[in-house]
Order: structure tokens, then C-alpha cells, then sequence
């Protein structure tokens, strides 16, 4: 795998817009976001044991399932959940910015979310497509930012969760930069993070 350039394409067109807007009430949650990108704060802590749920989702009556960010993998998925599960992020790593993406994958895709990332860049963007969801959550904080859907998987299949964030990127430094870019943010640092090991797959039942 080309760690860079897959970040490149994964990161391009509707992941980073997303990215953008999602970082943009991270960092400031008195800006004012585009109308036409609406984003999600939400306190993680809190929606993790009920409180805030209406007025992150509108509906707190689906099943919640936390997932914890570390560097670098996510921890606490089960194998499979049942439709209408709506993922929580919460990063516990100390310097790091992560992010889960999920993609929903094709019905007859029978390949591993392990043996999908391997392939070249332009493969891999063409399997994945467009993202389920975005949650963005910066280190040790409590508040996330969902700049796409509102973390509920809801189709039944199977879904690929990536971070894409650079290694060592300076999370205050890629936010503005994510914020003011329509391409990947131009910041220092390693290859994504999914060049690590940061993926997963889970069956939405």
C-alpha cells in the first residue's frame, strides 16, 4: 500500500469537506458552520451513558456501542451489531488526532476489510465509496465532532472502519488546515493512520 496517496484519494472530495466542517466546531464551537454541512458536537462522555442523546440524534431509543481510539487501532467493537447501533468515539491517546470513517461494503464484496486496504489507492476508493459516517475526536477530549451521518449504522452488512489522519500530525495545526482546504489538509507527517494497523470491519446485523 502507498500510505500517502491512499490518503490522498480516501481523504479527498466528501471525507474531507466533512473533515473540514467537523474540525471547524471542534475547535470553535462558536463559529458558525456552513448550512449546507451540518455538523454535530457532541460530548462523548456524556452521550455514552444517555445524557445528550435527543439532541445529538433526535432519537435516543437505538442501541449505543463506544468506541475507544488508541494509537493505533479501535477498541471495543464486537464482531457484529444490530441495525440502528450508533457508534461512539472517544479518543484516549495522548497527542494523537483519530477519526472513524465506516463504509458500508458491497453485498457480494467478500474480500477482508485486512486484505481491501492492501490494495492500490484507486482499488480501494472504487470498493469504498462514498462514508456511512464520519466521527472525529481529538486526543484526550471529550467532545467529537460528526460531520457525516450521526454515527448510526443502519443498513444491515458489513461495514469497513479506517482513520486516515497523518501520524503525528499536530491535531490543533490539521484542524486549521482541514478547515480551509478542499483537498488534504497540507500538514506535517507520517503516513495515514489505517498504514498502521487503524482498521476494522463489523457485520451490522
Amino acid at each position: 500500500m502507498q500510505p500517502n496517496k491512499t490518503r490522498d484519494l480516501l481523504v479527498g472530495g466528501t471525507v474531507v469537506l466533512a473533515m473540514a466542517a467537523g474540525i471547524t466546531a471542534c475547535s470553535d464551537d462558536d463559529d458558525a458552520t456552513d448550512e449546507d454541512t451540518p455538523v454535530t458536537t457532541v460530548d462523548a462522555a456524556a452521550d455514552a451513558t444517555g445524557d445528550d442523546a435527543e439532541e445529538a440524534t433526535g432519537d435516543d431509543d437505538g442501541p449505543t456501542l463506544e468506541v475507544l481510539a488508541v494509537d493505533y487501532a479501535f477498541e471495543g467493537l464486537p464482531d457484529s451489531v444490530e441495525a440502528g447501533t450508533r457508534l461512539l468515539l472517544r479518543n484516549d491517546a495522548p497527542g494523537e488526532l483519530h477519526e472513524l470513517v465506516a463504509f458500508r461494503l458491497a453485498d457480494d464484496e467478500e474480500r477482508s476489510v485486512e486484505e481491501l486496504v492492501q490494495l492500490p489507492p484507486e482499488d480501494l476508493q472504487a470498493v469504498l465509496g462514498e462514508p456511512t459516517t464520519v466521527i472525529l475526536a481529538p486526543p484526550e477530549s471529550e467532545q467529537v465532532a460528526v460531520p457525516v451521518g450521526d454515527g448510526t449504522l443502519s443498513e444491515p452488512g458489513r461495514y469497513a472502519l479506517i482513520c486516515m489522519i497523518p501520524t503525528g500530525a499536530d491535531p490543533e495545526e490539521y484542524m486549521a488546515a482541514a478547515a480551509d482546504s478542499d483537498g488534504p489538509p497540507d500538514v506535517a507527517g507520517g503516513p495515514p493512520h489505517i498504514a498502521h494497523g487503524m482498521y476494522a470491519e463489523i457485520v451490522v446485523e
